[in-house]
């Protein structure tokens, strides 16, 4: 694509809005294009370019010495996003081409592992009580990387096999996901959104790794089920279809505006036995009421989001640890009153998208210590069951440099009978 003054300083104008960190990237982005209404092209461009700055801001910032959006964009296109000097031209200043002739011939610098990574200090240290430096440098990496596109075929109106074969007819490059047995992963990033596919409720956006957190639930035709922390229902819809739309699914949520965007998503799903409902917190009356009447129960707790950074990039700049331990609080009484909603037999799930163990397994472990009637399943188990090969053992630990996922923690738990 041919680059010019107008298209880099847009992408350099979203770039400095991305860096005040005062709201997610993601908004950012949908402001300015409300704002710049660009083309698809083009708003592809702009993105990934400024995507580039925030993962690599910290190599960039070294490169660059200074915290000049301009620069760091600049620098960016020639040093990670493969942008040559004449792509440039038309662009630049003599004097600003001659800086970018130094920066992209410049040698790497002495890093610390925090700048050799891009991730905070703070983070480093955290995960290097856990990681060796070996595996820290993989995870990074993996993390570091723009994300592919991942659908889930809804089954109970299609089937994978069937939409493989029309993306393949369209000339759109898919393959079937390794372990998500709805799961297609696309080569490319086309634009779905007016696809037929996806306006006929046949397919949605979703992650490998969130797709297998509702087969660990495994919910069954006619049962009760509660999605805790719904959001705008991703999970929720995954496990309604794999109740065939029968049963009770309640979609619990403490945010309107999220649930209200899950209302949309269920009509075309094909859905008829989703129940939103707008929780005042954890201790909401409506809680109560189902008290020991839930089948099973999916707690994909609010965290750090650290395990997506593949996608929200910023999150690494924007969590502390002292939103961390925040969060834990949170953690811990949410899944206090989840749990209170299973049955005798019934199952709970606990999930994250985080890779901080203080998010997951030490809040897991903490609620078991303090719930005798409750013990763990194995995750490898309840997988195989639902014929998904995980070589994990009982926790299910996802990681972008090897199984090709967001990272997500999961756990498996199961209430005793009386």
């Amino acid at each position: 694509m041919r680059l010019n003054e107008q298209l880099v300083d847009a992408a350099v104008v979203a770039t400095a809005d991305m860096l005040k960190f005062s709201q997610p990237a993601d908004a950012v982005l949908s402001t300015h294009f409300k704002i710049d209404r660009t083309g698809a092209r083009e708003r592809a461009f702009i993105a990934e370019a400024a995507y580039a700055v925030i993962r690599h801001r910290r190599r960039l910032a070294r490169l660059v010495g200074s915290e000049s959006p301009r620069r760091l964009l600049l620098a960016a296109l020639v040093r990670f996003q493969g942008v040559s000097q004449r792509q440039l031209a038309e662009v630049v200043s003599p004097k600003e081409a001659e800086w970018l002739a130094q920066i992209k011939a410049m040698a790497e610098p002495q890093l610390s592992l925090a700048e050799l990574i891009d991730f905070p200090d703070w983070l480093v240290e955290r995960l290097s009580a856990h990681f060796s430096e070996a595996e820290l440098l993989a995870l990074a990496q993996g993390l570091n990387q723009p994300a592919p596109l991942d659908l889930r075929v809804n089954e109970i109106k299609a089937n994978r096999d069937e939409v493989l074969s029309q993306l393949a007819a369209e000339g759109i490059d898919a393959t079937a996901c390794r372990y998500a047995p709805f799961g297609i992963r696309l080569k490319g990033k086309p634009s779905l959104a007016r696809h037929p596919l996806y306006l006929g409720g046949k397919i949605e956006v979703q992650d490998e790794g969130s797709q297998l957190l509702g087969h660990l639930l495994a919910p069954k035709r006619g049962e009760m089920v509660v999605d805790f922390c719904a959001g705008a229902g991703g999970k929720t819809l995954l496990l309604g279809a794999l109740m065939r739309s029968t049963g009770r699914l309640y979609a619990f949520d403490v945010a309107k505006k999220r649930l209200a965007k899950l209302k949309p998503r269920v009509a075309r799903a094909g859905l008829s036995n989703v129940h939103p409902i707008c929780i005042s917190g954890e201790n909401d009356v409506r809680i109560k009421r189902l008290a020991g009447k839930i089948d099973r129960v999916l707690v994909d707790a609010p965290c750090s989001g650290l395990g997506t950074l593949r996608r929200n990039p910023d999150l690494k700049w924007r969590q502390t640890p002292q939103s961390v331990a925040e969060l834990t609080r949170k953690q811990a009484d949410i899944l206090n009153s989840a749990a209170r909603l299973v049955k005798d037999g019934g199952r709970l799930v606990y999930a994250t998208c985080s890779i901080l163990p203080e998010e997951n397994e030490a809040i897991v472990d903490q609620f078991l210590a303090a719930h005798a009637d409750f013990f763990r399943l194995s995750a490898a188990d309840a997988l195989a069951k639902q014929l998904i090969s995980y070589d994990g053992g009982e926790t299910l630990r996802l990681w972008p440099h090897r199984q090709g996922t967001d990272g997500f923690f999961a756990v498996v738990m199961e209430r005793r009978s009386s």
